[in-house]
């Protein structure tokens, strides 16, 4: 992804990947979240919530730090085109919650970042080069894995679960996100786009819930579901936002995506605090699969 230019203080690098390993926590734990709430409200709706509490918090700063001059028609259409995507994967993701277990998408989600580097091939002619196959290739395998749970006649039927497959269309349209990002960015603040990028996936959620908003009983929406939502909108929108931004600068975009690898094995550990639940050793296998993806990534990028 872009990033704004500037020059940043010289920090360890242990520091900046400590940074990183707690965004790719919050990201995580989004999974878990999204799944306690999406019960209780529509998934439309819980997006248009999400997104608009996320403008509430990421405007302020927006505003006060570059102005936030409304934008011509054209720069509207690049936004649009961008929260499009976004909104379609989020959408899907609460959608699919429904249906699939934090662990499942999470593992789908480590197909993210290969997709999107073929994507980037096929409209950026960038070079997919063969670490981003091979971390590509591991993330599908371990993800396979998980999904089926390690039963191959599953996996040779393709018995899959229909919140998974939701799932992967998401990630389909999220891996969109990073190349559309650089066929559309026209130099401006990577912070301003972002703030539009929000505002227009509001706007898109809105044709979309318009007609559910008023048959929702609101007083009937469990605190926990608006803590939920603030949390999701705060720490694992915004937050992690500057941090990847921030990161981008120090490690470059790809080793920073690597830590989308974490994530499987970061929701076994949550949900074993949380609920001492702990999935079979096959699915803990596939999840093993996975980690070295992010290995591959990160050398892969140093050495490139």
């Amino acid at each position: 992804m872009n990033v704004e230019t500037s020059s940043p203080r010289p920090l360890p690098l242990w520091a900046i990947h400590g940074c990183m390993l707690i965004s790719a926590t919050l990201v995580a734990t989004s999974f878990i979240v999204g799944k306690a709430i999406t019960p209780f409200l529509d998934p439309v709706v819980l997006t248009l919530i999400r997104f608009v509490v996320a403008v509430l918090f990421f405007a302020p700063y927006v505003s006060h730090r570059y102005g936030l001059p409304l934008p011509d028609r054209s720069a509207l259409v690049r936004y649009s085109l961008i929260s499009g995507a976004l909104v379609g994967f989020f959408w899907l993701m609460f959608l699919s919650l429904r249906i699939t277990t934090p662990l499942n998408s999470s593992a789908i989600f480590t197909t993210v970042p290969g997709i999107s580097g073929i994507y980037s091939w096929f409209l950026l002619r960038e070079r997919l080069g063969p670490y981003r196959i091979i971390a590509l290739l591991l993330a599908m395998s371990g993800a396979l894995w998980v999904i089926f749970e390690g039963d191959l006649y599953r996996m040779r039927s393709l018995d899959l679960n229909h919140g998974d497959l939701l799932f992967f269309c998401g990630c389909l349209l999220m891996a969109l996100y990073m190349p559309l990002v650089k066929i559309l960015h026209r130099g401006e603040p990577m912070a301003v786009m972002t703030v539009w990028i929000l505002i227009t996936g509001c706007a898109w959620l809105l044709l979309f819930a318009v007609a559910k908003l008023p048959a929702i009983s609101w007083g009937s929406v469990p605190m926990t579901v608006w803590l939920g939502i603030a949390y999701l909108a705060f720490f694992t929108t915004v937050v992690t936002f500057f941090i990847s931004q921030w990161a981008t600068l120090h490690l470059g975009p790809t080793r920073v995506m690597a830590y989308s690898y974490l994530y499987p094995p970061q929701i076994v550990l949550i949900e074993w605090i949380l609920y001492r639940d702990l999935p079979s050793l096959k699915i803990i296998f596939g999840v093993l699969i996975i980690l070295p993806a992010m290995i591959v990534l990160q050398k892969g990028e140093k050495t490139d």
